[in-house]
């Protein structure tokens, strides 16, 4: 009897186990979310400019800006492939970036400057009518601009 107790227990324990994981697992692309997010709010106010390479702490070969209203299926496509969360821009001033390594989103930033504390705006290479990349081997000077207490970086 006290061993179906204990093994229950113990099944009961590796669920939750297993369960917690999965639910506060983050991807990669999360992850360096986060990081990116803590470097360029970590700029100080009287830097001017800054390359991108100094603030993204993860390795990109190609980072993309989608236009706004950009269907998810078109982001897919240009991309190269589906991830599971991706939302479509649906108003003007959102951020819809996505940087790549080896083919792969290794960093997605989303959503309203406001909201995340930060913006990131550039023109690169126009690849379609939904968007700009730029690759390391790019221009990579950006402006910061700082306006209640949100960090622009701003690429012409």
């Amino acid at each position: 009897m006290r061993s179906r107790k204990g093994l229950t227990f113990i099944a009961i324990g590796l669920l939750f186990v297993v369960f917690m994981n999965n639910f506060f697992h983050k991807d990669l692309w999360e992850v360096n979310e986060s990081l990116l997010k803590n470097e360029i709010l970590s700029i100080e106010q009287s830097v001017e400019t800054i390359d991108l390479l100094e603030v993204t702490p993860f390795e990109w070969d190609l980072v993309y800006s989608f236009t706004p209203y950009t269907p998810k299926e078109k982001i897919y496509e240009i991309v190269g492939y589906e991830w599971a969360k991706i939302s479509e821009t649906v108003s003007e001033g959102m951020n819809q970036i996505v940087f790549i390594k080896d083919e792969k989103v290794v960093c997605y930033l989303y959503g309203y400057p406001e909201s995340n504390g930060y913006g990131l705006y550039f023109s690169g290479e126009s690849i379609s009518e939904f968007a700009e990349k730029l690759e390391p081997d790019d221009r990579l000077i950006f402006q910061v601009k700082i306006q209640n207490n949100v960090v622009y970086l701003i690429n012409d």
